[in-house]
């Protein structure tokens, strides 16, 4: 990342304003004011999406597919047009990433190296695959043929959260329109900014009018529209579990349409005493957690460590927690920015303050931070099974430290949560990494290591994690429909 003045670059930043219906701006008849959490100020005034901005998006979307050349054109020029958009975003990547961090916080070097490489990777991935996911030709009886064909589904709304607002946004929208759908997609409202930017670059791309809008606004107005509109064909929501709930009743009262949830997590990580580093695992811990201020639905927010080595590897999580103090996200060194807002701060601090009088130690942090939502990395040991702090998502950087004696009771704690993201294990054991990884429910386990992975593999839970599937080819399965044509040649 260029070494650069990005506080003085924020200030020049010209963000737009409005809604991004059938391929231009539009303002609305509601504006918000949108405050950054860096410091609380105002960076401008948003337009604010009614029902009627729903319909006229899902409309434009609608006649886009029904009407439109995107879904009709052949596969390959889908994904050149990704391609393009992909070139646009890493020639704007000074400008998304600023107003990411603006938006929601992040650290400018994150927003930079971590969130634009991820959008860019996607529609990248997705731009190449777009024309190599085949039908089939089953076999059948002499003088008959069959074909096996898989169409576009349709409008596809995605709703999408404000951790990740480019990152989850792309692993949504790409493999959507690869497959020949076209999309609404609703912004969260914490994050608006950068998604319009985003979209622009899409025409600018190639994407015709109504292949990809853009509405900000509440998820009680916007979000529950689109969750009901008879046109919507697919849903996909990534988010908490009361929202995602929501969205199962909406479509079950409506068109019945698919839906696709990536919820909440409290994924635990298991270090063993063989680990092949303790240092590295503990390193990994504190990443695991600190990361985006700790709001991950992947967050390793539970370590898990066996007794004998729980006291070192402790005292090493606590030391590393010394290098992410919260800082100005502007600044390049900074690792750890604010919370998205000061509701998110009040929640967790009143959590935090739950989990003590439950039973609690707060080793390290704690203490809010002048200047904006600002929360210290926290660790606490000492919380039961049944602490808050244990059972709960708290989206902050906050780490709670569980010991185990033996695999079994490991297993027990990890698997001791209504949530079933994502988990990890540290071992030097070939065999128990196989055992426990097995024995975990969850959508990903990963083995020595931490949020690894590319966009080869899918990504998403179990139980109230969820069900749906982002990244990968088999994330196209969720925005296409198999077809059977069978031929009679007789």
């Amino acid at each position: 990342m260029e070494h650069v003045s990005w506080i003085e670059r924020a200030a020049a930043v010209q963000p737009q304003w409005g809604l991004w219906i059938d391929g231009a701006e539009r303002a609305a008849a509601t504006v918000r004011p949108i405050v950054t959490p860096r410091d609380g100020s105002v960076l401008g005034e948003m337009a604010w999406a009614s029902v009627a901005d729903a319909d006229a998006a899902v409309a434009a979307a609608r006649r886009a597919f029904d009407h439109g050349p995107w879904p009709r054109l052949p596969a390959r020029e889908r994904g050149e047009t990704l391609l393009r958009w992909a070139d646009l975003v890493e020639q704007h990547r000074d400008e998304l990433a600023l107003l990411v961090t603006l938006e929601m916080g992040k650290p400018i070097r994150h927003t930079w190296e971590i969130e634009l490489r991820a959008l860019i990777r996607c529609l990248r991935y997705y731009g190449g695959l777009a024309d190599k996911v085949p039908g089939t030709a089953p076999q059948t009886v002499d003088g008959e043929l069959a074909l096996v064909t898989r169409e576009p589904a349709g409008v596809v709304a995605a709703v999408v959260p404000w951790n990740f607002p480019l990152t989850i946004g792309g692993w949504k929208m790409a493999p959507a329109l690869a497959a020949g759908c076209t999309v609404v997609l609703k912004t969260a409202e914490q994050s608006p900014l950068s998604m319009q930017k985003v979209a622009a670059l899409g025409a600018e791309a190639g994407l015709p009018p109504g292949a990809f809008n853009v509405l900000s606004g509440d998820g009680v107005t916007v979000g529950r529209r689109l969750g009901e509109h008879p046109d919507v064909d697919v849903l996909t929501f990534t988010g908490s579990t009361p929202v995602g709930r929501h969205f199962l009743r909406y479509a079950g009262d409506s068109n019945l349409k698919r839906v696709h949830l990536e919820l909440g997590g409290k994924s635990p990580n298991i270090v063993f005493a063989d680990a092949p580093d303790l240092g590295e695992a503990a390193a990994a811990a504190a990443w695991a957690v600190f990361f985006n201020a700790g709001q991950m639905c992947t967050a390793g927010a539970r370590l898990l460590v066996h007794r004998s080595v729980s006291d070192q590897v402790v005292e090493a999580v606590v030391a590393a927690a010394d290098r992410w103090r919260p800082a100005d996200p502007l600044l390049p060194d900074t690792l750890l920015g604010p919370l998205v807002d000061t509701r998110s701060l009040d929640r967790v601090l009143g959590r935090l303050a739950a989990g003590v009088a439950q039973g609690g130690t707060i080793r390290c942090g704690g203490q809010s931070r002048p200047g904006g939502p600002y929360l210290e990395p926290t660790v606490v040991t000492g919380a039961g099974r049944d602490n808050v702090l244990v059972r709960e998502e708290l989206f902050g950087p906050v780490l709670t430290v569980q010991t185990f004696d033996d695999e079994q009771s490991a297993i027990e704690l990890a698997r001791d949560t209504e949530f079933g993201l994502a988990a990890a294990v540290w071992t030097a054991d070939l065999g128990r990494a196989h055992r426990v990884s097995r024995a975990m429910r969850a959508g990903t386990v990963w083995v020595n290591c931490y949020e690894e992975g590319d966009m080869s593999v899918p990504f998403g839970g179990v139980k109230l994690s969820g069900s749906g599937r982002d990244k990968s080819q088999h994330a196209m399965d969720q925005y296409t429909d198999l077809k059977t044509v069978w031929i009679n040649h007789g």
